[in-house]
């Protein structure tokens, strides 16, 4: 990570237009472990690697439920996560006692991004170091959508975030024509075949290190851990579970589609060599 003198404040533009605060929350995004996301024209699925801080401690949960008919899953900082979810789950809750039915995703994910949008504006806040994959259902169908730390928020297909999500992205690439036809256990058997190209080689896919979330139209929003995973997990061959280790930990290509019409190649600002931010 660099540091220069145009990063101390969120609101501070470079002379190369750009915020570095909120491309430094980015970076948290992609430093957390990866999470894959895909949607059918009846479902949607999301399944995430769990992360142990150490030999002693439990697997961090990466799937959050936020209503009966959505929920997400998170790579970054996850008290920032935490937040959002309140937030979300809030919101949820106030639209269905006014108008007694589900809060539509796209009218939240516009209320989602006004909220981190405005921590971008103000020099006592921070952008939120966290991306989520939010899944859903509501009456126009399944849905998946992608935040970033920058407000931006994209209405997907398939998509994955964290680290070594680029390969994980290639196979959606390839495959992008047989999902929307899939069935339930085809989807989930693609976004793990998905997951399963971020891992390094020595690792495989696990009841341990893997959550599953799915919403479908007959179907609430549910997380799949532990042993609730096991049958969702034999959809794979034991040999299909293996990493092929595919990419370094923290892609350069990994970043979201651009924010803005920027030129192309826009000038580098004046860097100096700092500390890297420790992610849980």
């Amino acid at each position: 990570m660099f540091r220069n003198q145009y990063d101390s404040d969120v609101t501070v533009w470079s002379p190369a237009g750009r915020l570095h605060q909120v491309e430094y929350a980015m970076e948290a995004v992609k430093q957390g472990s990866a999470t894959v996301g895909i949607k059918s024209k009846t479902d949607a699925v999301v399944v995430a690697l769990k992360r142990a801080s150490s030999d002693l401690a439990a697997h961090q949960k990466k799937i959050i439920p936020v209503d009966e008919h959505m929920g997400v899953s998170i790579s970054g900082l996850t008290a920032d996560a935490r937040r959002l979810v309140r937030f979300m789950r809030t919101e949820c809750l106030n639209y269905r006692y006014a108008h007694d039915i589900p809060l539509p995703l796209s009218r939240l994910m516009n209320l989602m991004g006004n909220k981190m949008q405005m921590s971008t504006q103000g020099y006592d806040r921070r952008p939120y170091g966290v991306g989520l994959l939010c899944v859903g259902y509501d009456s126009l169908g399944p849905h998946l959508y992608q935040t970033c730390p920058s407000a931006n928020y994209y209405d997907c297909k398939g998509m994955a975030i964290g680290a070594r999500s680029q390969a994980a992205r290639t196979y959606l690439e390839k495959h992008l024509d047989e999902l929307y036809n899939s069935n339930l256990k085809e989807l989930v058997a693609h976004a793990l075949r998905a997951l399963r190209d971020t891992l390094p080689a020595e690792m495989e896919l696990t009841n341990k290190n893997v959550s599953i979330g799915i919403v479908g139209e007959n179907q609430e929003f549910t997380v799949y851990d532990d042993e609730d995973a096991d049958p969702l997990l034999n959809l794979l061959d034991p040999a299909e579970r293996k990493g092929k280790g595919g990419g370094s930990a923290i892609a350069l290509d990994d970043a979201p589609p651009p924010d803005d019409d920027l030129p192309p190649a826009a000038p580098e600002d004046p860097a100096v060599e700092g500390p890297a931010m420790d992610i849980q």
